[in-house]
């Protein structure tokens, strides 16, 4: 029975693939929801030790690397190479959002179960389909954990806000602001969780296999749960903002109120004179 072992990680929240492929001899353009596919001699040169010839990485766009058939020690070794274009990723925990699945070729219908797929025979395509599938749904774990903490860091302004300490800075704001808009990028707009891989418009068995991984993975699903708590997250700052904005406005107004009794105070004072 032939089968592929698949690992998924993500590791940073973008990935440039050109760079990458640069570096690497390949002298395709890729567009952002083109996987980078490497394999074979360019492999061997990155990892310096002999590949298989099903071994392959798979490099998305939005942060994921996927391994297929590779044994473990390769794994660490590519991440070292992978900071070369990523200085900023951190080497500890860069295993952090991971998962691992399989797809066995058999002589049955095909099966989709936690721990593996199963199809009755081996098309070109399938291992794609699997390992896409697989990086969206880590790169959806990085960003719903990131939600989280975004969250908790509102949940202070809202307790100030349960205490009457309405007086917010702008500098918080702007803060917070920053993380949903960056949340909002990293997830609605990089992941393309919405978007299918190009195979799937011409390849009808493609696209009935892309679709059962995505609903097996409940991508969408967890796509419109991270889409409607973003949008909470925005009614929660626009609603700090409104107040923020209404506290400006009702100092300024008592201040030119001040300035108004000051000016008749002093005209009355003159009239006395």
């Amino acid at each position: 029975m032939l089968s592929f072992q698949f690992k998924a990680y993500s590791v940073t929240n973008e990935i440039d693939l050109n760079k990458i492929a640069i570096q690497c001899g390949i002298s395709k353009k890729y567009t952002w929801e083109e996987p980078l596919v490497l394999q074979e001699l360019i492999l061997e040169k990155i990892l310096g030790s002999t590949i298989a010839q099903n071994q392959q990485i798979m490099l998305f766009s939005f942060g994921s690397v996927v391994f297929i058939n590779c044994p473990e020690t390769v794994y660490l070794k590519f991440m070292e190479y992978l900071k070369q274009f990523k200085p900023e990723m951190k080497m500890s925990g860069w295993d952090r959002y991971q998962d691992d699945y399989a797809l066995h070729i058999a002589d049955e219908e095909i099966m989709l179960t936690d721990e593996y797929a199963v199809v009755k025979e081996f098309q070109p395509f399938y291992p794609e389909m699997v390992a896409t599938v697989l990086a969206k749904s880590v790169a959806l774990e990085r960003v719903e954990e990131h939600l989280g903490e975004i969250l908790d860091s509102l949940e202070s302004l809202i307790v100030r806000l349960e205490k009457g300490k309405l007086q917010i800075g702008d500098k918080k704001l702007a803060v917070a602001t920053g993380k949903v808009v960056r949340h909002e990028y990293n997830s609605i707009s990089y992941i393309m969780i919405l978007d299918k891989p190009d195979i799937t418009w011409e390849n009808s068995m493609a696209e009935s296999f892309y679709e059962k991984m995505s609903v097996f993975f409940e991508l969408n699903d967890r796509y419109q749960i991270i889409k409607s708590k973003t949008e909470v997250l925005n009614n929660i700052l626009t609603g700090f903002s409104s107040i923020s904005h209404s506290l400006r406005g009702l100092w300024v107004e008592l201040i030119i109120l001040l300035l108004i009794v000051v000016e008749v105070a002093l005209m009355f004072v003159e009239l006395f004179k």
